[in-house]
């Protein structure tokens, strides 16, 4: 994002976390409603245009918002939208992205309120990793000729009743707007769940399982070089032969048995 629409977001976010000061149905409600409004401006291009249209007063933009959504969702969700189209966008795309990522937070903070955050952030790793290790799945779910109702309804059969709501509501909603690699699109919401829980993420490829002893241990290490808790997600990857891979953001620090030959066979070339 361009400076305009960081500061725009920022301000949205700010609504949000004043919108979210009840009980964790509000927060479930707000995010419920935030995909709901996505899922209109995704639809009509003429709308969302306008609601981003910079040329035309704050005041305005605020009023179409309200005339055409008003009366259909809550208070605190109204509320958060009104001050989103109230601010100046760099990119029409940039206001959708941040709605979407606002229920996204809603959502996370009611499973949060729920004491069920931990759950969400590992139900979206694991099901990286089975889109992932899952190629015909994962052409399933990113194939752009198929409806994104076909794609949500091929997870709800997957999913139903195997993982938590918010996790669901998460996925599906996902899925009907990656724009490449849905893996990483659930990676990158358990990252957001982490987040909130004011941890970090450190994907990890190892040759073997952990035991929870090595992760608690991993965790630990990884904690005191980093200053902030981590939260480990592991991945099996017997390719590797031996140690681990850990991926912090950018950082890549490689402890397997195929790196440390790697780095070998260019030390001696």
């Amino acid at each position: 994002m361009y400076a305009a629409s960081r500061e725009a977001s920022s301000r949205a976010r700010e609504a949000l976390s004043a919108a979210l000061t009840g009980s964790d149905s509000v927060a479930a409600t707000t995010g419920s409603e935030l995909f709901a409004v996505v899922a209109v401006l995704d639809d009509q291009r003429s709308l969302r245009v306008a609601l981003a249209d910079k040329s035309v007063s704050s005041s305005v933009r605020a009023e179409l918002a309200e005339r055409v959504f008003g009366g259909k969702i809550s208070a605190a969700t109204q509320a958060v939208l009104t001050t989103a189209v109230a601010q100046d966008w760099s990119r029409t795309r940039d206001l959708v992205d941040t709605l979407v990522l606002l229920g996204q937070e809603a959502l996370l903070r009611a499973a949060a309120d729920r004491g069920r955050i931990d759950a969400v952030e590992d139900e979206l790793f694991r099901l990286g990793r089975t889109v992932e290790d899952n190629p015909e799945l994962e052409q399933a779910l990113t194939d752009r000729g198929k409806p994104a109702a076909a794609k949500r309804e091929l997870l709800a059969r997957l999913l139903t009743g195997k993982v938590e709501d918010v996790t669901m509501q998460l996925a599906e909603q996902a899925v009907g707007r990656a724009r490449g690699d849905v893996g990483v699109a659930f990676d990158q919401l358990s990252d957001l769940a982490a987040s909130l829980r004011k941890q970090i993420v450190a994907h990890v490829r190892s040759a073997t399982a952990l035991t929870q002893q090595q992760r608690e241990h991993l965790a630990a290490s990884l904690q005191r070089i980093y200053d902030k808790p981590v939260t480990v997600h592991v991945q099996v990857d017997p390719a590797l032969l031996a140690g681990v891979v850990v991926r912090i953001g950018d950082d890549v620090i490689d402890g397997s048995a195929v790196g440390r030959l790697q780095r070998l066979r260019q030390a001696l070339a």
